[in-house]
């Protein structure tokens, strides 16, 4: 009798506490698989320390491989699920399409930044959801700090030391607390012109800080916050986003290059796609975690609207907390329908507590309902999230100890990009790369720059979202011209319009037509300090990676696909170039290259050309 086959839809708390819990039951007796868009869970509660600088990265990871014995990891992103037909359709991370087929399928997909109608926050907002954006915010701030303390323009020194934080929840509290410690010790070693500090500002419509907390926790976040110097606003929040700065609820504009958007968290638009009862974006299940009318689907997590039976007529909140035991009930009632295990269980609930990490030795918890501030609370923050952690625990502690001892190192390394973390992404845990393949895409209407990326990353190319400029041909295939289109993702896009002069400047991919909502002519001062006028061959000058010369510019790389012929290869140690003249005869002239192109990517000088003219807020 072959055994059956249970699949897996994400690695967050809940999907990862489902492996591992029915790795345990079935002891070999199944078909385990896991599908997730990257080999880690991440730990997301300690995610502020990263992007502080407290922990490194992989700190708060923990290998699927390594931890999760018999269970089988698939890379990709879920695409479409067929429920008659019991099959879950996947892209993986280099563009190719998959399949998997089950017997049980359990969706546990988490979670995507929330969005609202406000203007210019798609554009000029960064959320704070995945490892990728941590990483960009810790450079990014890093960057506006450096670019401050060098600048002799008060004004410009002013609005990059000031940090605007949307979202007084756990996240968003957090995120301002270790940032404004991260900032003022960078200002410490380089102090700002006359006396200026680092400013953060805490935003929200609620009437106090951790608004879902117990009322004496908040007073203390509240307390710590403003004796730290973070600026705290409640009942306020962003009317309109722009390039250089917020306009307020209450009227003031406030000078900024930073806009980190915490305000909350909605369901992956996965589920939506299935047709079956939702509750506010979540998939309604019972209380044994199972969809009614599908025997063989179950959903735990953020996209599961699960009845709390301590509250009748509620649902359990969106917390990391419900998440993890969602995941161990789900796992018992998944074994107990193949017979596998025990009796099926509903799930049930008590509340521990909360803790929130303000940074050093200052922390709100309520363990047990006993409310505790100061170094207690701080104790106690770190001992739970040590004992919550699946992995890495020594190493995280050693982390701690380092950073009581040593000063933190304030260094960008360049390695996420403004456009390659959009807020309006289905997938915060990858970063997007160019060329590379595009992610599942919500079924709204998207805007910003992660509309122009969703547009790049269109069908038509090596792959499923892997786009090239239309006279450019896909590397190691013949031709010109022609978008290359792999069997099977659909005809052929047309020929992409120029980029506008805005995502010229910024260094990102072009879209394909204009794109009104945030395109900006480039101004002169913006041309003087070294960027280029807007090309139809922009796609092939740009600078490369590891300060590697651009094609077609003098002294670089021989360019491809020149008229006449393949792309060369006469390169070092290469095959001769075809259609090169015979000996004796006259080379023809050469191809005219596009005017120099000044570099940005110098020492000193930040890679990302959109921080160092407005930084990416």
């Amino acid at each position: 009798m072959s055994r059956p086959r249970i699949l897996i839809v994400g690695a967050g708390f809940a999907g990862y506490r489902t492996a591992r819990t029915l790795s345990r039951l079935t002891r070999g007796r199944a078909h385990i698989t896991l599908l997730n868009p990257t080999d880690y869970f991440l730990y997301l509660p300690l995610l502020p320390q990263v992007a502080a600088g407290v922990l490194e990265p992989r700190r708060v990871t923990v290998s699927l491989s390594d931890t999760l014995p018999d269970v089988r990891l698939v890379l990709g992103e879920a695409e479409r699920i067929d429920l008659d037909d019991r099959t879950v359709h996947y892209t993986g991370p280099e563009g190719e399409d998959g399949t998997l087929v089950y017997d049980r399928l359990v969706l546990a997909a988490g979670s995507v930044n929330k969005l609202l109608p406000i203007p210019g926050v798609a554009e000029h907002a960064h959320g704070f959801r995945g490892l990728p954006e941590a990483l960009y915010l810790r450079d990014h701030v890093t960057r506006q700090v450096e670019l401050a303390a060098s600048t002799d323009d008060p004004k410009a020194c002013a609005a990059r030391c000031t940090f605007v934080v949307v979202g007084a929840g756990y996240t968003g509290t957090e995120v301002a607390a270790h940032g404004q410690m991260y900032t003022d010790a960078q200002v410490r070693k380089r102090p700002l012109r006359r006396g200026m500090r680092p400013r953060w500002m805490l935003l929200d419509v609620a009437p106090r800080v951790l608004p879902e907390m117990d009322a004496r926790l908040s007073t203390t976040a509240d307390r710590v916050l403003r004796q730290r110097g973070v600026d705290v606003r409640m009942g306020t929040s962003v009317q309109e986003a722009t390039h250089d700065g917020v306009l307020l609820t209450d009227g003031e504009f406030v000078e900024t290059r930073t806009l980190v958007w915490c305000v909350g968290v909605r369901p992956d638009p996965l589920v939506e796609s299935l047709g079956l009862p939702m509750e506010k974006g979540r998939l309604l299940v019972d209380p044994h975690l199972r969809v009614p009318g599908r025997p063989e689907l179950f959903a735990c997590g953020d996209v599961a609207a699960v009845p709390d039976l301590e509250n009748p007529g509620s649902y359990t909140p969106m917390t990391a907390q419900h998440a993890w035991r969602h995941g161990k009930v789900a796992a018992e009632n998944v074994a107990a329908s193949l017979g596998l295990g025990g009796a099926r269980t509903p799930y049930r609930h008590r509340d521990l507590g909360f803790v929130v990490d303000l940074g050093g030795a200052k922390a709100a918890a309520n363990p047990l309902g006993v409310t505790l501030s100061g170094v207690p609370a701080g104790a106690v923050t770190r001992g739970y999230h040590l004992a919550a952690m699946p992995g890495n625990r020594v190493r995280v502690a050693a982390d701690w100890l380092l950073d009581a001892v040593l000063p933190r190192q304030a260094v960008q390394l360049g390695l996420v990009r403004s456009w390659s973390v959009p807020l309006d992404t289905s997938s915060p845990e990858v970063a997007r790369v160019p060329g590379g393949p595009g992610g599942r895409q919500e079924a709204s209407a998207r805007s910003g720059p992660g509309a122009a990326f969703a547009a790049d990353m269109d069908d038509g190319g090596d792959g499923p979202g892997r786009y090239r400029p239309p006279d450019e041909p896909a590397k190691g295939r013949p031709g010109s011209g022609a978008t290359q289109v792999r069997p099977g993702s659909g005809a052929a896009r047309p020929h992409a319009q120029p980029r506008s002069e805005s995502e010229t400047a910024k260094g990102r991919p072009a879209a394909d037509g204009p794109n009104p909502g945030h395109a900006r002519p480039l101004t002169e001062p913006e041309t003087a300090k070294g960027r280029p006028a807007p090309d139809a061959a922009r796609a092939a000058d740009e600078p490369r990676p590891g300060g590697e010369p651009a094609r077609n510019q003098p002294g670089g790389e021989s360019a491809r696909n020149q008229p006449g012929g393949e792309p060369v290869r006469n390169q070092p140690g290469g095959e001769p170039a075809k259609n090169q003249p015979a000996p004796g005869q006259r080379p023809p002239a050469p191809h005219p290259a596009p005017g120099p192109v000044k570099r940005t990517d110098v020492p000193g000088v930040p890679d990302d050309p959109d921080d160092s003219t407005k930084g990416d807020s």
